[in-house]
């Protein structure tokens, strides 16, 4: 763009040559003119204490939002590392074996192993020339989501010993050959960057003493996007290779639905031939997310939280994104960048991870100004009684009840969903639920009218809350005394539910002890036992079902219905939803027709919706287009654009002037800007709208019109 702010009084009103030759699109033109404080304010405004305290609260902002993405972050990595740990050591242990089984062929001396063609000990043996090759199986269709886990792969390998080699589909591109492969590995192993790939050098590093007694593991994280020709010939050139260097192969393969062709699918028959396949199978991104979930949000708190509505968002976009837990943790830290970004009181969140949390929060609100104590008691949370005083120490308190209430929830959630389990309800549905505070209020409602301790009405007992109750009660014995067990660890917060457990344990001993004692009774006396033991195991679990509605109705309060919960709580769910689809042409649409409030002009804001020479070209192109419908004649346009930068611009009111200025000024005005200057700017305003996708430029039928591509806002 070229520049549309007015030339100063010393300088004619024209535009060089060299700018018209040295076009840049996107170069911000038009540079706000600052406005001048007036003499008896300026001071004022410069050492304003207000603005040093904003600035000072802005910086906790992002030291709180630094450190809570720090723990949510360390957790994520944690349960990805967790989850795969156990496939991470099937693969390990597979990759001692199949070691252990190319050295049962034979191991060759270094004269054999430094010669320039690999001789096997039996040519014509197949075994001898097989790859031992894991496929690791994602269930993802986005080989995004595998990047991190084959990493991590490889650094579990490394550490056990392994010598280890990371490869992607890059390598494998036609363009670079079976030489691009070979020197990738030469490079990660070896650590020279040869021009020619010669796996003679791989064989003579191997064959040094401290590289000889340890298995080489090449990891391919995507194979199905790898050239075809290119793999093929690299299988075949390290099965010539297989005794004197013992590779072993790790495939990662994406496409869950291929598990039982991919093999065929991705390598021709005769390559197969040299393959020894075994198979292993990550987590499901399903299970990988409840994971995920159950550690941020459940299990522990990160001192950020997602109100229902922002849940359901976020578990619509994983679905719709193909299920990929990548796309799910970038629209978290998203959410959690919001938070931070648009709630003035989000550094108290800091408080919840601090050790000492109540000092914390006492000191942070105690010395709260008073314009952010009334923007806290004004939130919509926050119900005002006469008994309540407006001061940060009762703001402290607040937060430290939604802290406890907070914990107190998630204990009562393990509960409940380790009895959802049993009905195989997924985490993410029940954890819906949960959070919704128009269910909660329904409940609460529902159990006041009822009064006689039914958590739910019949519109409610399709949910899964409901649902979980009631499987309670058909639980066999020993899947009612695992789940007290698993309550028994989960309560262990609340006093008062623990004890109520202690004694549903009791209960259910005391009938294991007497289902021993009658095991050598006759068999009529073992009929009347059963019948008893059925008796009171039905008295247990009414006990239990019993016991889950009160710890439902008394802790499972959602954080939204709790006072000042907007502080830890993101609740903009068109924020995040705008951010994560987005609407581009509609945001250029807005950012050209107010351009000032971006650029903070002073001159231009006051012009309302006046344009102004001053103003950028291409906004005061886009604000003209308003004017037009589909069509847009050139001629028409161009002379509204003129007309409106050729304008002299008034700003303020009228001052007096020295001789010196007013005709520096009569000079100014009497200017004339040439016509090709002009045409100059117009052009370039119109090809940038027609970058930015708002403008379709003119046809061979009508090469005197434009046509609009986008209408309204």
């Amino acid at each position: 763009m070229s520049s549309s702010s007015p030339s100063s009084p010393s300088s004619p009103l024209k535009i060089s040559d060299t700018t018209e030759n040295n076009l840049q699109p996107f170069y911000v033109l038009h540079k706000a003119f600052p406005k001048k404080p007036d003499r008896k304010t300026r001071k004022k405004i410069e050492f304003s204490p207000t603005s040093d305290t904003h600035h000072h609260y802005d910086e906790l902002r992002v030291e709180a939002f630094e450190l809570v993405w720090s723990k949510i972050d360390a957790r994520i990595k944690g349960v990805l590392t967790d989850i795969n740990t156990n496939v991470f050591d099937e693969i390990h242990q597979w990759v001692c074996e199949s070691f252990g089984a190319i050295r049962s062929l034979g191991v060759p001396s270094s004269l054999e192993v430094n010669r320039s063609y690999p001789l096997v000990t039996d040519i014509t043996s197949s075994c001898s020339r097989r790859i031992f090759t894991g496929l690791v199986f994602t269930k993802n269709v986005e080989f995004v989501d595998d990047l991190l886990t084959f990493k991590e792969l490889g650094v579990h390998l490394k550490s056990n010993g392994c010598h280890v080699v990371n490869m992607s589909s890059l390598d494998f591109l036609s363009k670079n050959g079976i030489g691009g492969c070979v020197r990738s590995v030469l490079r990660q192993l070896v650590g020279v960057s040869v021009d020619v790939g010669d796996i003679g050098i791989l064989a003579a590093w191997y064959s040094e003493i401290e590289n000889f007694e340890s298995p080489i593991v090449v990891i391919i994280d995507d194979v199905e996007r790898c050239s075809e020709s290119v793999l093929a010939e690299f299988v075949l050139m390290l099965s010539e290779w297989v005794v004197k260097l013992p590779i072993v192969l790790v495939m990662g393969v994406s496409s869950f639905a291929k598990i039982v062709n991919a093999p065929r699918d991705l390598l021709p028959f005769g390559v197969l031939q040299h393959l020894n396949p075994c198979k292993f199978t990550l987590g499901s991104p399903t299970a990988i997310l409840d994971g995920i979930i159950e550690s941020l949000f459940v299990k522990s708190y990160c001192g950020f939280d997602i109100s229902y509505k922002v849940m359901v968002l976020m578990k619509n976009y994983f679905v719709r994104h193909d299920g990929t837990v990548t796309s799910f943790i970038r629209a978290l830290k998203i959410a959690c960048t919001k938070h931070f970004l648009m709630e003035p009181l989000s550094f108290l969140s800091k408080g919840i991870l601090d050790e000492d949390n109540e000092s914390f929060w006492i000191e942070k609100c105690g010395g709260l100004p008073e314009s952010m104590l009334k923007y806290a008691f004004d939130l919509p949370s926050c119900e005002i009684s006469d008994e309540i005083s407006l001061t940060g120490e009762s703001l402290a308190r607040d937060l430290s009840e939604i802290m406890k209430m907070r914990k107190n929830w998630s204990s009562v959630f393990m509960c409940l969903y380790e009895a959802a389990k049993f009905h195989n309800v997924q985490l993410l549905e029940i954890l819906c639920e949960a959070l919704n505070p128009d269910s909660y209020n329904l409940r609460v409602s529902s159990n006041r009218q009822s009064g006689v301790g039914e958590l739910y009405s019949v519109d409610q007992k399709g949910s899964q809350i409901y649902l979980a109750i009631r499987k309670v009660r058909d639980l066999s014995f020993s899947a009612l005394s695992r789940l007290v067990q698993f309550w028994k660890n989960h309560s262990e917060r609340i006093a008062e539910i623990h004890c109520q457990v202690i004694e549903l344990e009791s209960m259910l001993n005391s009938e294991h002890e007497n289902k021993s004692l009658k095991l050598d009774e006759t068999k009529k006396s073992r009929i009347s036992a059963s019948r008893t033991r059925e008796k009171n195991t039905t008295k247990a679990n009414e006990k239990a079902a019993t016991l889950l509605e009160f710890m439902v109705k008394e802790y499972l309060k959602p954080v939204e219905c709790a006072q000042f919960h907007e502080i830890v709580c993101f609740k903009h769910v068109g924020v995040l939803q705008s951010s994560l689809i987005g609407d581009p042409r509609k945001i250029i649409q807005v950012d050209l027709l107010k351009s000032h409030n971006y650029l903070h002009c002073s001159c231009c804001s006051k012009s309302g919706d006046v344009l102004l020479p001053s103003m950028h070209d291409t906004s005061i192109m886009y604000t003209l287009v308003q004017e037009h419908g589909d069509l847009i004649n050139l001629h028409d346009w161009y002379q509204s654009f003129k007309t409106n930068i050729c304008r002299p611009s008034t700003k303020g009111k009228r001052k007096i002037q020295s001789p010196l200025s007013k005709k520096r000024k009569e000079l100014s005005e009497s200017e004339v800007m040439s016509e090709a200057s002009i045409q100059a700017r117009f052009c370039r305003a119109v090809i940038e709208l027609q970058i930015t996708g708002l403008l379709r430029m003119p046809s061979k039928r009508r090469p005197d019109y434009v046509q609009r591509v986008a209408f309204g806002l």
